[in-house]
């Protein structure tokens, strides 16, 4: 029996919606409906065969999607703890559970990491049904208080946010955050940093970004079209510098102006990826690191085992990523979505809950 998904043919041309087979589960696996999928950045930048340099280009004719919610329609026999029916959050970073960095609760970062979506190895989930590998590590149970229709605006963006803000970034405490680039993954670390007791400056380039921003818990805004200098204008909102900061983005002058607007002692939390153009090379103002003893963190995903947490922000009101979808969508949708991402011309979420249309 076959099933519809949106198939990545050739680097930079349109997905395709067509007819594949519907997977099966792996002993260790299982496979689950699709209820909800984000179309994000990271999807544009494997369509357009970026992120070789990380083995982040998968090999025409392939799925994409990795921001999935689902339930689980197909178990394997191997697996434990998941059963038909239930409903479950998907990280894009898939884990083996057995590594040394899993073993140590680092399975966003796993010595075997296979990128749902974005590797051969992995199918993704612009399609009726996803596979889901070794279940009882990758398979996320949600509360009964969360739907997968909500959980679908907790992929890649929102939750890599958190791991950015909760764990790499540590904000909290009054603290000023500075977030340079307002797409959805920006935008969900303003809310994220709000709910943890930072007070958040957003900077972008389009006014409708930063007043979203300040409707998600922003204190202050810049917009870096219209000052000289982004960061000097941060150090001054700041008195002195950001504690933390952020590129959202990963273009060199986001990642600048975010390390520039850091007083000392600092940390500045990069969650961007590059695009073709500085290949995962940006030139940092090194001296400034030493000077001011600035800290830099790299953050990727978030753990499976530590989901527990940002469900429970979510559950109790916290946290609502629901605030950042901009619209839903059907996969016949999903092409025109990602060429707007050309022009950076979509803002929050694009959600695709419907993939039989």
């Amino acid at each position: 029996m076959s099933m519809q998904a949106a198939r990545l043919k050739e680097y930079k041309e349109p997905l395709e919606i067509e007819e594949i087979e519907r997977p099966e589960p792996e002993p260790d696996g299982v496979v689950a409906r699709v209820d909800g999928c984000g179309v994000c950045r990271s999807d544009w930048h494997a369509w357009q065969g970026d992120w070789g340099w990380f083995g982040y280009r998968p090999d025409p004719p392939h799925t994409l999607g990795h921001e999935p919610t689902g339930t689980v329609v197909k178990v394997g026999e191997e697996v434990e703890s998941v059963r038909e029916g239930d409903q479950i959050a998907i990280p894009f970073n898939f884990a083996c559970g057995e590594c040394e960095q899993c073993r140590n609760g680092h399975e966003n970062i796993c010595e075997n990491h296979i990128g749902l979506g974005f590797m051969n190895e992995a199918p993704g989930a612009f399609a009726e049904e996803v596979h889901v590998p070794t279940a009882d590590i990758n398979a996320v149970p949600l509360p009964d208080e969360i739907d997968t229709k909500t959980a679908a605006s907790i992929g890649c963006r929102f939750m890599t946010s958190y791991h950015g803000m909760a764990h790499q970034g540590d904000v909290g405490n009054g603290e000023d955050v500075v977030i340079h680039g307002l797409g959805g993954v920006g935008l969900s670390a303003v809310q994220i940093a709000d709910a943890l007791g930072a007070n958040v400056i957003g900077v972008d380039l389009e006014d409708k970004k930063l007043d979203k921003a300040e409707s998600l818990g922003a204190v202050e805004t810049v917009n870096a079209r219209e000052v000289d200098d982004p960061a000097e204008e941060v150090q001054d909102i700041t008195n002195g510098g950001a504690d933390v900061s952020v590129d959202a983005l990963g273009i060199k002058e986001t990642a600048q102006n975010a390390v520039n607007s850091l007083g000392k002692g600092g940390r500045h939390v990069q969650i961007g990826l590059t695009t073709a153009e500085e290949a995962g090379m940006i030139p940092l103002p090194t001296d400034v690191f030493v000077a001011k003893e600035i800290e830099f963190v790299g953050s990727l995903g978030l753990q499976p085992s530590r989901y527990p947490e940002m469900l429970n922000m979510m559950r109790t009101g916290k946290l609502d990523p629901t605030e950042l979808v901009s619209e839903t969508i059907d996969i016949h949708q999903i092409p025109d979505r990602l060429d707007a991402m050309s022009d950076f011309g979509t803002m929050g979420i694009p959600v695709v809950d419907d993939f039989t249309a």
